[in-house]
């Protein structure tokens, strides 16, 4: 009897340790990547009368690869419908789809939208390079803003790769009348947009040489920008290179931005914005508005800055609004930025006004009798350090009607380049209510001053 129970106990480990084995196996296998992380080698398929055929990527989503839909790739052939045709179907499956933008050549496309609503997610893999043609004119109908390429009402979406888009706006800033006064003033198609796409991701691309704005990011909600390059010269006009409007929680994870104009602005109706690992220069800095041109009310609250290198750049950190406006801006923070070369470290600007045509030098002049003021509250300045080429390394300039409040100045080192004391760095304020700051230089201004001018 004790033989059989010993016999039964033995059969019974086996079976225990065989199945725990099994387990262990099961759990070192990889977790399958979800479809808008991984695409699957493009595949050259042959075509149908209708519609190309697809093609499963590990059992998960379908690739679209443009060249089956017809896309040439050599740069001069307009391969605008193949993509429109490789969205449609992309857009119209019912399962998980890429469209795949091969490595290796050159798109050639014209002003293209791209919008849903999709019946599943969508992966935009871009891994070659998209090419704005040089003439844009007639860019933008019926009086809408020019747009390269726009993602419209699109959910889940995903837009990766290594690939490139240049907006060749070389055309666009010759004729810019801020580069050349006798040209009238025109607004240039911004490069890519996205407009009411939720839960949104932008991974890896660069982007070079918009006509204007770079990437354009506008009533979305939960989206994600991580590891762009954006490049254009430190003289191209009006060229932001990071424009977000009108969106509630956008994070910026890594972005090196080289531009003419902003590495990124926050403009009105943007809320719960984060922003890290920002790398801006050339250009205007990082900015807060402009907001409240031509008496309009806007709002901006929640928005941190935190982890930033500024070079050679005019601005710092910086907050700009409107004479005339109506609204707010508060939660903001500037945290922890390196500063190297900056006219302008840390600016806030109640009196921010730009000229509808550069030779009109007089336009701005009646903006100092304005009763009116979008109100800056609640704003932290926070572990800044480094070097101006100006004096005014610090300059709160606020609005009489509505003083700046609660503005907090901490750990704050800035320093003219060289240092020399008869060029020593100022911080100077109009209208501005400090809250509690400590260990800034150069010294902060008192915690109420008035404009004596």
């Amino acid at each position: 009897m004790a033989s059989r129970t010993l016999l039964a106990t033995a059969c019974l480990l086996v079976l225990l340790l065989l199945t725990l084995g099994g387990a262990l196996v099961e759990a070192r296998r990889p977790w399958p990547r979800w479809p808008h992380r991984e695409v699957a080698p493009s595949y050259r398929l042959s075509t149908t009368a209708d519609a190309p055929e697809s093609s499963s990527v590990d059992g998960y989503a379908t690739t679209f690869d443009v060249g089956s839909f017809g896309a040439a790739g050599d740069g001069k052939t307009d391969d605008t419908a193949a993509f429109q045709n490789a969205w449609a179907q992309a857009c119209s499956s019912a399962q998980p789809a890429v469209v795949l933008v091969p490595a290796g050549r050159s798109y050639l496309l014209k002003e293209t939208s791209l919008s849903g609503p999709c019946k599943s997610r969508v992966t935009f893999r871009l891994d070659g390079t998209l090419v704005a043609p040089e003439d844009k004119s007639g860019w933008g109908k019926q009086g809408s803003l020019p747009r390269w390429i726009i993602f419209r009402g699109v959910d889940g979406l995903t837009v990766t790769g290594e690939g490139a888009m240049d907006g060749r706006g070389e055309a666009s800033w010759k004729n810019s009348c801020r580069t050349n006064h006798a040209m009238p003033c025109t607004i240039a198609p911004s490069a890519l947009t996205f407009a009411s796409c939720d839960r949104l991701v932008v991974e890896g691309i660069s982007l070079l040489n918009a006509p204007q704005i770079h990437l354009w990011v506008e009533l979305c909600r939960d989206v994600t920008l991580s590891r762009l390059t954006i490049a254009s010269p430190g003289d191209s006009p009006e060229n932001d290179g990071i424009h977000v409007a009108r969106s509630d929680g956008v994070r910026i994870l890594g972005a090196r931005i080289e531009a003419g104009d902003d590495c990124l602005s926050v403009v009105t109706g943007t809320t719960n914005l984060y922003a890290t690992r920002i790398e801006c220069g050339p250009g205007h800095g990082i900015s807060i508005g402009s907001l409240g041109r031509g008496n309009t009310r806007a709002e901006v609250s929640n928005v941190t800055v935190d982890g930033a290198h500024v070079s050679g750049t005019m601005f710092g950190a910086r907050i700009k609004t409107w004479q005339g406006g109506s609204g707010f801006v508060r939660g903001v923070k500037f945290l922890n930025m390196a500063m190297d070369r900056v006219k302008n470290p840390i600016l806030i600007d109640q009196n921010y006004c730009t000229t509808p045509h550069p030779s009109n030098t007089t336009a701005c002049d009646h903006q100092q009798s304005q009763s009116s003021a979008v109100q800056v509250s609640d704003v932290v300045f926070s572990n800044i350090r480094g070097t101006t080429v100006a004096r005014d390394a610090i300059r709160l300039h606020c609005s009489q009607a509505f003083p700046c409040r609660d503005i907090v100045l901490r750990d704050i080192d800035l320093k003219t380049r060289g240092d020399r004391e008869k060029n020593a760095a100022t911080s100077t304020c109009d209208n501005a209510l400090l809250g509690v700051s400590s260990s800034v230089s150069p010294t902060p201004c008192s915690s109420v001053t008035t404009n004596k001018d």
